[in-house]
């Protein structure tokens, strides 16, 4: 069965934008050219919407969850509205909710499925949520994606191209003459952590560089994470003359810690940051970051969501790729450094 994915793929578009073209959205901004690949790739591959769609479009509530572990966070602000604006063209709503409550208690997603209230998941996982757990959500004819976290399991899965960022960010530090480069990772437990610190060595290695392992943690994304992680890191016999940090809620706690002990940035460390917000241009000096496609992830978990007779489907929405935004938290390294 032709799936909206490969008609995204021979068109060369996000299936997202495919969604909207063949919906006939007005509001969608793309060139003539663009919509007429998308209407002939559908064409020459004999694209015809699945059931799984038209039942999730004329569904019992119209209503499809989204359960991220942080639902003030302005990283998911930017998830939400690309979910909600696909969600919006198909005629959906959107309800949040807090993957927390996943941990208290385990029967709650199912509960909300078995009450009707909703008609399909999009969820990205708390950290330290073990794998095995993936097979305790599966609840029969509701379609679930699972967004940002793992990327194989019983469930489709969507991921952002990690690798990709974190490649973009250690390139900008290598441009810049470093070499002396830290890691403020995720959790140890953590599925996206443990995909960029696998980059982030990938990266070195490939640069002929090693890891110093005194300049790697792995205590998680909040601000606190962050700060603590600078502690442990600033107490190394040396210091790193750059730091790429694996988000920058993170960031903003190792920027603290460092203005704490009366150093400069990015005087003393440069510090490069995964996810660009609004508040990563409020800060001094403001963080340059890696910014990750997460409004397109969110619109493409709602396509998911309507493509899910296809059955599990497991993608890295590699299009549009990471984008380097540089601030004035990067520089060349310090004399000596």
């Amino acid at each position: 069965m032709v799936k909206l994915s490969d008609v995204a793929a021979l068109a060369g578009v996000s299936p997202a934008a495919v969604s909207r073209v063949l919906s006939g959205d007005t509001t969608l901004r793309v060139s003539e050219g663009t919509r007429q690949r998308v209407m002939a790739a559908a064409q020459q591959l004999d694209y015809v919407p699945n059931h799984a769609a038209r039942s999730l479009r004329t569904s019992r509530t119209s209503t499809i969850a989204l359960v991220v572990p942080d639902v003030t966070s302005a990283v998911f602000a930017e998830l939400a509205r690309g979910a909600e604006d696909e969600a919006g063209a198909r005629g959906l709503a959107i309800v949040l909710g807090r993957a927390e409550r996943l941990h208290d208690d385990r029967d709650w997603l199912r509960r909300l499925v078995g009450e009707g209230r909703i008609d399909g998941v999009i969820l990205q996982l708390p950290d330290g949520t073990p794998p095995a757990d993936l097979e305790s959500l599966v609840v029969q004819d509701t379609p679930i994606v699972v967004i940002n976290s793992v990327d194989d399991g019983p469930l489709s899965t969507i991921v952002l191209d990690d690798a990709a960022g974190i490649r973009l960010a250690m390139d900008h530090l290598r441009r810049l003459g470093h070499t002396d480069i830290g890691f403020i990772g995720g959790l140890l437990g953590s599925a996206t952590g443990a995909r960029r610190e696998a980059a982030f060595r990938a990266a070195m290695a490939e640069a002929g560089l090693s890891p110093e392992e005194a300049w790697m943690t792995r205590l998680g994304y909040a601000g606190t994470d962050g700060r603590a992680a600078a502690v442990r890191l600033l107490e190394s016999a040396t210091l790193p003359t750059a730091l790429v940090v694996a988000n920058l809620n993170a960031a903003l706690g190792v920027l603290a810690e460092i203005h704490d002990r009366d150093l400069r940035v990015p005087g003393d460390i440069s510090i490069v940051a995964m996810h660009d917000v609004w508040y990563a241009d409020a800060t001094w000096p403001p963080i340059t970051t890696v910014r990750m496609p997460l409004s397109e992830l969110g619109a493409a978990a709602v396509v998911a969501l309507a493509d899910s007779g296809s059955g599990v489907i497991h993608t890295v929405l590699d299009s549009p790729a990471p984008q380097l935004v540089v601030r004035r938290s990067t520089a060349a390294p310090r004399a000596g450094g």
